[in-house]
Order: C-alpha cells, then structure tokens, then sequence
C-alpha cells in the first residue's frame, strides 16, 4: 500500500505512532479526579494490556503517594516504557529518577515554559534565562538515563523563533524526544502541523530526533490538532483515556487511535493498541476518578453506537455499515445499538422483542406498535420491562420468567438497609416474597432477587440516568448481567430509583432466559444481533 504521509511523501507502509499515555499524570490533574496509588496501579496494568507504548504514572516530586504509584507501576510493569514526569529543577528530576529506578525501559520527561506570557507572568525570566535553565537540567538528566524527552510548554503560543532556539539548544545537550505541546489548545490544526515542520526543517539536530505531540482540547481540536502532528513528523502522541485533563481535558486516546485506525489509509499511520480493550480501559477510568461520560461522547459515550431513529434501525438491522463506520464489538463495547423511544419503527420493535423470544403475528405487531407510541410520549424511552408488558398485555399472555410485584426498603443511619421483594414465577404463577441486607439499599434488593432467580446471570455493572428535572423526575437504570461470556442488559425507568434499578435487573435476567430458552428452540433462526 502507497499513501501519502506529508513527510517522505511515498511510503509502503502506515508508519508506527507510539502512544504515551498520561491519564495518571495529567489526567489526574482534572478537578476531583485524584487517585489513591493502589488506583494508579490497577489502571496502569489496564493501559499495559491495551498496548499503550509509553505511561507516564505521576508527578513523583508531587507527593509521597505519587512517588510509591511511580515506583511500583516501574517495577512491576516491565513491557512498558516508564516516563518520570519533571520539572526543569533538580529535585524534580531526582525524584523522578529514582522513582523510575526499576523500570526496564525508562524515560526523564522535562518541561519549561516557552512562551513570552508564560516566562513574564509565571517565570518572570527572560528567555535567555530560560534557554540556560532548559541546557543545564537536560544535562543533568542525561546522567541517569538515556531517553530524555523535552516539552517547551505552551510551544504553540510562543514564537517560532524561540522554539527553534531552545530545541536546539535541549539537543545539542542530549534530548531525544522534542514535544511541542499546544497547552491551551488554542492552535488551529494547520497552524500546529506547520509548527512541527519548521522546527524539524531548521532545527540544528532536528532531523535527529523523535517528535511528540501533546494537545488540549480548549476548541475541541485536541484530535485533529494530534493528527495533523502526525501528518507533519510526530511519531508519538500523548493522550489520555476519556481525554480527561486539565480545562477541557487532553487529546483522547479512543478517538485518536480509532480515527487513526478507521481512516489508516488516508493517515498513512497505525498504533498498536490492542482495540478490544478500549471500552473496559473508559469504564475503568471513568468509575476510579468519578468522571461520568458525556452521552454523545465519540467511540465511548452511551449513545455512539445507539439509534432510535427508525430509518436508521432499519438500515442497521439489515447491515450494520449502513449507519456504522466502526464495529463496537471489536472495542469491546456491548452490542446494544437499538434504543426504543418514539422514532422507532415496527422492525426494531421486532427486533428487541425477538431478543427475549416473543414471537408476534402481524396483527398483534401493531397492536404492540400502537400502545409503544403511546408509551414512548410519555417516558421517552421505553425499556424492556415496559416492552415485555405491552406484549403480554397484546397477547394476553405472561411473556416474562418474573415478573416483580412489590418492593419494599428499610434504610437508616445507624444499621443495615433491609429489603424485602415479592416475585411472581410465569410458569406456576406462584408470587413469593424473599428478604435480603446490604450495606446498601440497592445491595440489599439485589440480594432479595438473586434468591428469587437463582439461575440468573452475575450482575455486572448498573448505570442511572437522570431524565428530567424536578422532584418528580424520573430516573433510567440500566443493568448488566454476565451469564456463560454473554452479556445481557435490562433496563427500566421509574420515579424511584431503586425500583428502577430493581426492575433493570429482572429485565436483565428475564432477556437471559428468554434468549437462551429461544435458542434452545430455534437455534438456526435465533440470533441475538441481527445486523
């Protein structure tokens, strides 16, 4: 394959772009997203088993915390490059040195500022000042390792000049790394691939090193400001899960690398992230620093993959390309792609109720067609359990295993949340009620259900969704269940939310009987994701 990649103008094949994760350095610098070591940890052998090429743990110098995450992910993660975070200063460097020690292959990451506000305002240095400062500490760095990467910090404000000056100044003293991060995000995608094919054209030494792109996402150019990196020279873009980050967060590491991997041939570039992790990497981080994720989020968010428009469902029921450009399940995402509200039509109707083997006739398709518009004004969406009772209701007919018939919850400060749940059997038709504890109301409930459906999947994750305002609001939960490394996901919507949560859940379990019970009995016919 010949494409053109804007540097060697021909090249046989996509060039390899290294990805340097900073999700536990400056990812964590977001408001609120602090995260104890052991939280650093886990998520660092998580980013090793997506393929990420380079992590940058922490600011060592920053705390004692910081310092023992560094030291550990260097030890125990020994595939994986390990970049110590520094300022210009020596005790920055120190520290990050020694917190580095172990690891098997490592980096010094130095940075100063090269803009004139940043040096009058915040420094208060002049740029010769600043050129020295930025010679001496690489000079000192290159005692203790080999691979120094250097970030003239807010490069893209400052002036071409002076970027010039001070990398050839930082690899005349042994840099083999030059990043020219835009720190504001406040370039334009031209105006930063320029950057970089000026200071690698007239640099002394510029041809000699690698370049790195670190971006913001201030205008929501972070992506396209890293591609446009790539199409200049980058070989290494610095990115974060969920692009979380500092402001408006960093260029994110899911709509990079699948950008780079859907559009490979016209980037003429590829990363070796391992795509299937992708999904489980974002959940991770977003439940370990509290980040929920936007629903229009792109690869990631709730609703990327999701249609409810019936044109759509149509052409994605008969071929997943007519309205996907990305394959969610090779991201590791759940194929859930249908959602029911009032823009869906009669075949994606058919289509959710086939999941649970509900079988309609024509006549009784409409029958159920009709009250779902009628129910999709008035909630919105419509979940499972609302769908499964219209259906019933149309055939006169239980179509669900269990049905749950009351709930009741008793929580206080001082001692365990009780509950206690009535559930109907469809087969004998039997209602009986089960008591369970929890440290929690919903553990609790959960508790009660498990004992009713013994057979039921391990209950995975749940989500909530508020979906209006006011103290009347109505809350959405969705819950997933895993049941033999099939995923099944219930949902409901309620005022309380715990009962939402606890009808998501018999949805869930009630989606895994139907569909393994419709297997049983028309295997060839059934399949669960019909595109």
């Amino acid at each position: 394959m010949t494409v053109n990649n804007n540097v060697n103008n021909q090249a046989d094949t996509p060039k390899r772009i290294r990805i340097f994760d900073t999700t536990l350095r400056d990812g964590e610098q977001s408001p609120g997203a602090s995260l104890e070591p052991e939280q650093k940890i886990v998520i660092a052998r998580q980013l090793a088993k997506l393929g990420i090429d380079v992590i940058e743990p922490g600011f060592a110098i920053s705390s004692p915390g910081d310092f023992a995450a560094v030291q550990q992910i260097s030890r125990e993660l020994q595939n994986v490059e390990i970049a110590g975070f520094a300022r210009a200063v020596k005790v920055d460097i120190d520290a990050a040195v020694k917190a580095t020690r172990d690891a098997a292959r490592r980096r010094l990451h130095l940075f100063i500022s090269s803009s004139d506000i940043h040096l009058d305002f915040q420094l208060r240095k002049s740029r010769e000042q600043v050129v020295q400062i930025a010679r001496e500490m690489v000079a000192y760095g290159k005692q203790f390792v080999d691979e120094i990467e250097f970030s003239a910090m807010d490069a893209s404000r400052s002036g071409r000049e002076f970027v010039i000056e001070m990398v050839e100044a930082v690899i005349a003293e042994g840099a083999t790394i030059i990043n020219l991060p835009d720190t504001l995000g406040y370039a334009m995608p031209e105006e930063y691939g320029e950057m970089f094919r000026v200071v690698r054209q007239q640099a002394r030494g510029g041809d000699k090193v690698s370049y790195s792109a670190h971006c913001h996402n201030d205008l929501g150019l972070a992506v396209a400001n890293s591609l446009a990196a790539i199409r200049a020279g980058a070989t290494q873009i610095e990115v974060t899960v969920n692009g979380i980050g500092e402001r408006a967060g960093n260029c994110s590491l899911e709509e990079l690398v699948m950008a780079i991997e859907t559009r490979k041939s016209a980037i003429g570039a590829e990363t070796g992230i391992v795509a299937s992790e992708i999904y489980e990497t974002s959940r991770m981080v977003s439940r370990a620093m509290n980040f929920p994720i936007a629903y229009n989020k792109p690869i990631v968010g709730r609703n990327a993959f999701q249609h409810e428009s019936g044109i759509h469902q149509d052409g994605l029921l008969k071929n997943r390309n007519t309205y996907e450009i990305m394959d969610p399940e090779a991201m590791g995402i759940p194929r859930d792609m249908i959602v029911l509200g009032k823009h869906s039509g009669r075949h994606a109707i058919k289509h959710r109720l086939n999941e649970y083997g509900v079988k309609l006739d024509d006549t009784q398709l409409n029958d159920v067609y009709d009250r779902f518009i009628a129910k999709a004004d008035e909630l919105k969406l419509v979940p499972d359990n609302v769908l499964i009772r219209l259906a019933s209701e149309t055939t006169e007919q239980q179509q669900d295993p269990y049905s749950l018939i009351d709930l009741q919850v008793l929580a206080g400060t001082q001692r365990s949340r009780i509950a206690s749940v009535t559930i109907r059997e469809r087969d004998s038709q039997q209602e009986q009620t089960y008591t369970g504890s929890g440290t929690g109301p919903l553990e609790a409930v959960i508790h009660c259900i498990q004992q009713a459906i013994p057979a039921a999947g391990e209950f995975e994750d749940l989500e909530l969704h508020s979906l209006s305002t006011g103290e009347d609001a109505r809350g959405e939960a969705v819950v997933s269940i895993v049941h033999n490394n099939e995923r099944y996901r219930g949902t409901a919507i309620h005022n309380d939310i715990i009962l939402a949560a606890a009808q998501a859940y018999v949805a869930a379990c009630n989606q895994q009987l139907m569909s393994s019970q419709a297997r049983k009995t028309t295997p060839s016919a059934f399949n669960k994701d019909i595109v």
